[in-house]
């Protein structure tokens, strides 16, 4: 099965699936097929964040928030990705992918997903994300808002923290080097 069927899949049985609530957890259970391969013979870490993918078009169709983003035509996108990798799946083994709506603030939802295998983490991950309308970030308070979420924001956890001053830094880096490049480029 690629991943437009997987996709398919995740799509159908989400309509047999109970519903979510706006914090809860996704689960999907998955195998390791040989297109998920890299040349190591265990799953290609490319295929894991598009594994990760699939668990956030769950947790979209199985809260209220489908009919927010089909009716308002909004766009999810991912900002960042901090991904862990613990230990390798190997051909055709069983494993379970959990998502859920870790944190907000006044611009991005972070989710955090986690791959395990035999009772351990074979991979987690934090993504940095937002939803588009006409090419602007909707504020993640709107979204809870328009979903029936009445509970407080969850608090922004401290690692979470230093993973949004990491980006920062990087942000810097990238306007340093671009900096940097217009003063050799104006110098000639």
């Amino acid at each position: 099965m690629n991943l437009w069927l997987r996709l398919l899949w995740v799509a159908l049985a989400s309509f047999f699936r109970p519903r979510l609530g706006y914090l809860d957890e996704s689960v999907l259970s998955f195998r390791v097929m040989p297109h998920d391969l890299d040349i190591n013979l265990h799953m290609n870490n490319a295929r894991y964040l598009a594994l990760m993918d699939l668990g956030r078009t769950d947790m979209v169709l199985r809260t209220p928030l489908w009919r927010l983003v089909l009716g308002q035509r909004l766009q999810p996108v991912i900002a960042s990705a901090n991904v862990r990798f613990r230990r390798p799946l190997k051909p055709f083994q069983r494993f379970c992918l959990r998502s859920r709506l870790l944190a907000w603030d006044g611009r991005w939802l972070y989710i955090q997903h986690l791959i395990e295998a035999d009772g351990a983490v074979a991979c987690q991950a934090v993504v940095r994300g937002a939803l588009l309308r006409r090419g602007s970030v909707v504020p993640p308070a709107q979204l809870a808002e328009a979903v029936g979420y009445a509970g407080p924001a969850p608090a922004v956890p401290a690692w979470v923290d230093q993973l949004r001053d990491l980006d920062a830094g990087l942000d810097r880096q990238q306007q340093d080097n671009a900096t940097r490049k217009e003063q050799q480029r104006c110098a000639r």
